[in-house]
């Protein structure tokens, strides 16, 4: 891995790891869903999180996944390489035994599985960021991690070395949109993975968007952020309408990434299964996110 000069920002597809039937990864279906994200206009990919599946991953196969995608950006995209792991150990392994990448950027969450103090949170990112050969994004996600980062522990974060912004997934609008406007280091960035509050996020004066949903249709994401850079407070809005209505397939089934996986199959650039064999969509139910994905193209 390598430092990047390349600014944190911008819509970042939390893009789906397909895989085959038989659970072995798809790296055809790979380049073709990044193929037409970077078409689309992002600003970066960021690889093997939530939607990715990334704390299914074996390291050798994000090795595969990130190899794979960094092969295809061009130079002035950037890839942030999430290692999804329950403790400070398991992270700082994967950064050693995967530095020979060059991600611009790696992602962690909080520790999870047991419960952790926001001390224990605090020390968990300060030692990743030391040992990290590249900028670090906290990665908030506490519906996953069932340990949340106080705002609090946050803003002793800006303050570390090598820690490049958060990512913030927790739906927590008040305590996010605290910190970014309390904030006065102006090269940490503050980046939103609520497709809700997309609109928002960037009415609030955010950097940027991590997003699953935006495997299914980039376009409303790209042309939210197209908005943002021109001031057009009325276009984002209208965008966030098209997103809410996109956010049907969340809804629809009790996971998401499994509709997201579906959608992008339909769409010829992806398949359906997913990582637990179980929590693949079987045809009955891919033909209601079909109704869904053609009620959105009407």
């Amino acid at each position: 891995m390598k430092r990047t000069g390349k600014k944190l920002q911008g819509i970042i597809p939390a893009i789906v790891t397909p895989i085959d039937e038989d659970g072995k990864l798809n790296l055809k279906l790979l380049e073709k869903q990044a193929g037409y994200l970077l078409d689309g206009g992002v600003q970066g990919l960021f690889a093997c999180g939530g939607t990715g599946e990334g704390a299914y991953l074996k390291t050798e196969e994000k090795r595969l996944v990130f190899h794979t995608l960094k092969q295809m950006l061009p130079e002035d995209k950037f890839l942030c390489a999430a290692l999804i792991n329950s403790n400070t150990r398991a992270v700082a392994d994967e950064i050693a035994a995967l530095g020979d990448l060059e991600a611009d950027y790696i992602v962690a969450t909080a520790p999870y599985y047991h419960a952790a103090s926001q001390t224990d949170i605090l020390e968990h990112y300060m030692t990743i960021a030391k040992k990290s050969p590249v900028p670090l994004i906290v990665y908030n996600i506490p519906s996953t991690t069932h340990n949340y980062i106080e705002p609090e522990t946050i803003n002793k974060l800006i303050a570390v070395k090598n820690i490049a912004g958060v990512k913030d997934s927790s739906g927590n609008f008040m305590n996010y949109t605290r910190g970014l406007f309390e904030n006065q280091n102006k090269e940490f960035a503050w980046i939103q993975g609520e497709d809700y509050l997309c609109g928002a996020n960037f009415l609030a004066g955010a950097d940027g968007v991590v997003s699953g949903l935006s495997n299914v249709r980039i376009e409303p994401y790209v042309e939210m952020y197209e908005a943002f850079l021109n001031n057009d407070a009325r276009k984002i809005k209208e965008c966030q309408v098209k997103i809410n209505k996109l956010y049907k397939l969340i809804h629809l089934y009790g996971n998401g990434n499994a509709s997201i996986k579906a959608a992008t199959e339909l769409y010829g650039r992806g398949s359906r299964w997913m990582q637990q064999s179980s929590m693949s969509l079987d045809d009955t139910q891919m033909a209601e996110i079909k109704k869904i994905l053609d009620e959105y193209e009407r």
